[in-house]
């Protein structure tokens, strides 16, 4: 019986250890995530409630920080072609959110424009939630 109980125990403690590791597979451990991110959550929740101050101040430094992350090298469970690719889409659409900025586009157009890139943001850290899992499929 005594057997039994310290297998069990070996497994719970095995299957926790591996699912902890699947666990830390999060790209919150990318500094230039999370900087863009800080941009990103100032800048589009005031959008939320009609408030377009903070991106038309800050479109800019939301440039300069899709600049830095999609050159930055990603975490190695991250580095991978469609994380890349995506983030060189984040990096242009920071672009084109700037121009419009300074066009002094309608709030109409830069609202949306805030929210699409916000959605790809999330686009982002969803790949890289699930990236690894999608390695675990080729094998």
């Amino acid at each position: 019986m005594k057997k039994i109980i310290s297998i069990s125990i070996v497994l719970i403690a095995a299957f926790i250890f591996a699912n902890n590791g699947r666990a830390q597979k999060k790209p919150d451990n990318w500094p230039q995530k999370t900087a863009f991110h800080t941009v990103m959550a100032n800048t589009f929740h005031p959008s939320e409630e009609g408030n377009l101050e903070p991106i038309k101040k800050r479109s800019g430094e939301m440039v300069q920080k899709a600049e830095e992350w999609m050159k930055s090298t990603p975490p190695a469970e991250f580095n991978t072609p469609k994380v890349k690719e995506k983030l060189k889409l984040l990096y242009n659409e920071s672009v084109a959110l700037d121009k419009l900025v300074k066009s002094k586009a309608s709030d109409k157009k830069i609202t949306a424009t805030l929210a699409k890139l916000h959605d790809r943001f999330h686009e982002i850290v969803e790949v890289c939630k699930h990236e690894d899992k999608e390695d675990d499929h080729k094998h």
